[in-house]
């Protein structure tokens, strides 16, 4: 008698797992009618729109970072990274303390100090207009190049459970999302991505607990993986075109997270969301364990699911047309034969990349108004015509994705995808921040025109690797698989005796720039900000460093600016025909602390 390699029949979504697909659209849904109707006279001004009045609680703001960075592309496309590559992906877990680290004493004081609520009024302060514009521009163009690909892919899942038309779901949740952005502002966004982000770790450990246990243990699930190579976490070559090595995983990641999480209008307009400092590096210290928690359990998800398919890759049936819908396919599998749990499974895709695509709405609507439409003067500027603009952006963009999932529909690797593509610009941001915050005598020719080679750069390295790819010159194939067992469920499926597999390097003659690993591309982008920005801002008459603000600059680099500059937080200046008497009053508040010592302070006397 002929094996069944699932337990569960493609299509069969029971009305339970219906239900809880639908209990989790309506509570996000009904948040942002609470936020929206029932607590609309807190919603009134702007800033309660955009950053929750500045009194947000510490615990949610934690939480929804985790739930808006581990996006749908997380939740589906790590397991397959593990699955197809092996375990090298994990590195970026304890990466992320680093990485919080960096943040915490880098950026937020700078972002705090001068009371940013978009990250790129900075480069303003620090610069120029100009070099706001071209990275503002640069921002809105990344993220609508991302944005559909975020909730397309838990779309994918569902298709892939339900034999329901991708288009037709995506559609609905677009539209759902937009709904409760749109009416509640970032408190929906919180705490509908608190709700979200509980969904996620409940389902995906359930599902990967009821895995180990169908398999045989943890004893069992590891002596699979080990079998077929799949383990190897610290391989230490020196080399830029490999696709994954701890080098890559670990200093690669540094670069492209820390300006991901560090440096995303999304991610700092939660920072900024709290009251202090101290509360803003808490909620990122949370974040970093919520982090490391989830992503290595999405890793072993797909250790797990090498080890239920160890002998039958489905792949090479035609069961699932790529790895991306591999999780789908082993949630029907595992756990299809309990009523709800698909739904559960379901339901944490849909989470994650609902939480992803509001963070992103709720911040690209505030950049555009403030930037694009705000300057030209269409029409008076209140509160109530700023929040209607805004919700009329929102709609707008989720319009846009519906539309969208038609070209990402077409994509190949979706995680791969989504690295590349960030990469454009993502090394260019992080590098003129860094550049900026850490390089006293950076001038606005230097920012710009580093900022501007570093996206020219990365756009041609991109475009020539993504053509290297399409004619079969570079290629990152996966680790093998076998189908040795797969006669037991009734296929009949030849293994080839000789592995057909390449890396760039047997097929190139020498380096190339092409072939660096797409991991690499913010880091790249990154310094050639520095290569760029540091010689053009010496040759045009470097920063004259006795007429800059301390609280600019990070404090790790205030011991390289003029005493008189970085002398204490409070600071006076005064009118230049009267030098004798006080112009102006200028505080830069940096720890809840050094608050109370400034009560003592007469103003009276000076």
């Amino acid at each position: 008698m002929v094996k069944s390699i699932t337990e569960n029949p493609y299509g069969a979504f029971s009305t339970e797992d219906y239900s809880v697909f639908v209990v989790m659209l309506s509570i996000s849904a009904g948040i942002g009618i609470y936020f929206g109707f029932f607590q609309g006279k807190k919603n009134q001004t702007t800033e309660d729109y955009l950053l929750g009045g500045r009194k947000m609680k510490i615990f949610p703001i934690a939480v929804s970072l985790i739930a808006s960075q581990l996006s749908g592309v997380s939740i589906m496309s790590v397991p397959a990274e593990m699955y197809s590559y092996g375990a090298q992906y994990w590195i970026i877990a304890p990466t992320m303390f680093a990485i919080v680290l960096i943040i915490n004493y880098i950026f937020v004081p700078v972002f705090y100090n001068n009371q940013i609520t978009n990250c790129y009024q900075y480069l303003e302060d620090r610069f120029s207009p100009a070099v706001k514009k071209f990275v503002t521009f640069t921002y809105v163009l990344n993220i609508y190049l991302i944005l559909p690909i975020f909730i397309f892919i838990p779309s994918l899942a569902f298709a892939q459970v339900t034999g329901t038309n991708v288009h037709v779901i995506n559609g609905i949740v677009c539209c759902v999302c937009v709904f409760y952005t749109m009416l509640g502002g970032i408190k929906a966004v919180v705490w509908t991505d608190v709700v979200q982000g509980l969904i996620m770790f409940a389902s995906c450990f359930l599902v990967v607990a009821v895995g180990v246990y169908k398999i045989g243990g943890f004893a069992e699930v590891f002596a699979r993986a080990a079998a077929g190579n799949r383990l190897e976490i610290f391989d230490m070559t020196f080399d830029a075109s490999t696709r994954q090595t701890f080098w890559t995983a670990s200093i690669g990641n540094v670069f492209l997270w820390t300006g991901y999480l560090g440096l995303n209008q999304s991610c700092v307009q939660r920072m900024v969301a709290v009251p202090s400092v101290r509360h803003a590096r808490s909620a990122l210290w949370i974040f970093c364990v919520g982090f490391i928690v989830i992503t290595s359990l999405n890793c072993f998800t797909g250790i797990v699911i090498y080890a239920k398919y160890f002998d039958c890759d489905p792949i090479k049936v035609g069961l699932v047309g790529k790895a991306d819908k591999l999780l789908p396919f082993f949630v029907q599998d595992v756990v299809g034969n309990l009523k709800g749990m698909p739904g559960v499974f379901i339901s944490c895709v849909f989470s994650a990349g609902l939480s992803t695509m509001s963070a992103n709405l709720n911040s690209l609507a505030g950049i555009i108004y403030e930037d694009y439409i705000r300057p030209f003067n269409l029409f008076k500027h209140s509160d109530a015509t700023a929040n209607n603009t805004m919700k009329g952006l929102i709609l707008v963009s989720g319009m846009y994705c519906i539309v969208m999932g038609l070209v990402v529909e077409q994509f190949g690797h979706i995680l791969q995808m989504v690295v590349t593509i960030a990469s454009v610009t993502q090394g260019a941001v992080m590098g003129i921040f860094c550049l900026g915050m850490l390089w006293p005598w950076a001038n606005k020719h230097g920012a710009l025109w580093g900022s501007a080679v570093s996206v020219i750069g990365m756009s041609w390295i991109i475009a020539g690797a993504q053509f290297a790819i399409k004619s079969g010159q570079l290629s990152y194939p996966p680790k093998p698989t076998s189908v040795e067992g797969c006669s037991e469920y009734g296929f009949n499926v030849t293994q080839p005796q000789h592995s057909s597999f390449f890396t760039p390097e047997e097929e190139s003659d020498g380096f190339s720039i092409y072939n660096i690993s797409f991991v690499w591309y913010s880091t790249v982008g990154t310094f050639l900000v520095f290569l760029v920005g540091i010689p053009v801002s010496y040759l045009t008459g470097s920063q004259d460093l006795n007429k800059v603000q301390a609280k600019l600059f990070s404090p790790v680099v205030h011991w390289l600016l003029p005493e008189t500059v970085r002398r204490g937080e409070l600071s006076v200046k005064p009118e230049e025909d009267k030098p004798d008497q006080i112009k102006e009053w200028i505080y830069t508040p940096v720890e809840d602390y050094k608050l109370q010592d400034l009560h003592t302070v007469n103003e009276h006397t000076l």
